[in-house]
């Protein structure tokens, strides 16, 4: 795919460092010069194109992988672990990235042929990039040579990104994001919720409540959006934070346990270990010594 090659030659020539903010909203370029341990971050909605290397990707029990010319979209904010499976200096892992802008993609099904809802799946998948969408891209990147053209092209681009999107495999997701009313609209309600209230305990009913449904639709349709069941998000949630929190400073695994909602500190040391193959402590120290990035971009 030619169209691929003088992207991907692009972005290395913009590339710097790790993560490069583009100037172009929503926009951003990912570089890697080695593979990775288990880095663990919170997905928000986005698009993440791999021009060059390898990705994978673990959310709840669902293994994904990804390499140069596919891409990930995420449609709900989801805790992953990922891993960077192919990258060197001769050969660096590139990708491109979109944030999506739930407003923008309900203004564009306003101009497009409605269909039918289709049946509520997992909030994220991998597809493969065609020719359209990989020449979308080209076109917005080339933007940053010409930093004058971005706030009149870059709108434009961006809509015709989403729209490429739309057409494609994950079109039905991505259509039940922009719907305040949608299955999965409902589902990221409650994701909002336990996001700003992870250290508190909850009940599954009152959750449901909040997104609108029954206690047992909403246990069903939560496990098909995220792969996880409540609990499990929560705890994701919790553990990424109280790792954020022990890289940040020098406090104990059992303060930041604590911090986090954990009411004994030995269950978070096993669920911590369970996850990041290491003991809180092991772990951060393994990270400090480690010359490679601790938080999945």
């Amino acid at each position: 795919m030619k169209s691929l090659d003088d992207l991907k030659a692009l972005v290395l020539r913009h590339a710097r460092g790790r993560l490069t903010e583009t100037g172009i909203a929503r926009v951003a370029i990912m570089k890697g010069e080695a593979t990775t341990g288990p880095l663990l971050g919170l997905y928000d909605p986005r698009l993440c194109l791999v021009l060059q290397g390898a990705k994978s990707v673990m959310i709840g029990d669902q293994l994904l992988h990804y390499d140069a010319g596919r891409y990930f979209i995420a449609a709900v904010e989801v805790p992953a672990v990922g891993k960077v499976l192919q990258a060197s200096p001769q050969r660096p892992y590139l990708s491109v990235s979109l944030a999506l802008d739930t407003t923008l993609i309900a203004s564009l099904l306003l101009d497009m042929p409605p269909v039918a809802e289709a049946p509520i799946g997992h909030g994220f998948a991998v597809s493969q990039a065609d020719e359209a969408l990989v020449d979308a891209w080209l076109r917005m990147i080339e933007l940053i040579d010409h930093p004058a053209e971005i706030p009149v092209l870059a709108p434009l681009l961006e809509r015709e990104i989403l729209f490429r999107l739309l057409q494609g495999p994950q079109g039905a997701m991505l259509r039940q994001i922009a719907g305040a009313d949608s299955r999965l609209s409902q589902i990221r309600r409650a994701l909002g919720w336990i996001r700003d209230h992870y250290a508190e305990p909850f009940r599954v009913e009152d959750l449901a409540r909040t997104a609108g449904m029954s206690a047992s639709v909403f246990h069903r349709h939560f496990k098909a959006v995220t792969a996880m069941t409540p609990i499990q998000y929560q705890k994701r949630i919790r553990l990424n934070e109280a790792r954020r929190r022990l890289l940040a400073t020098s406090g104990d695994a059992a303060g930041a346990a604590f911090s986090v909602g954990y009411e004994s500190a030995s269950q978070f040391s096993r669920e911590y270990a369970r996850l990041f193959g290491a003991p809180p402590l092991r772990d951060i120290g393994r990270l400090r010594a480690a010359p490679e990035p601790t938080e999945l971009a």
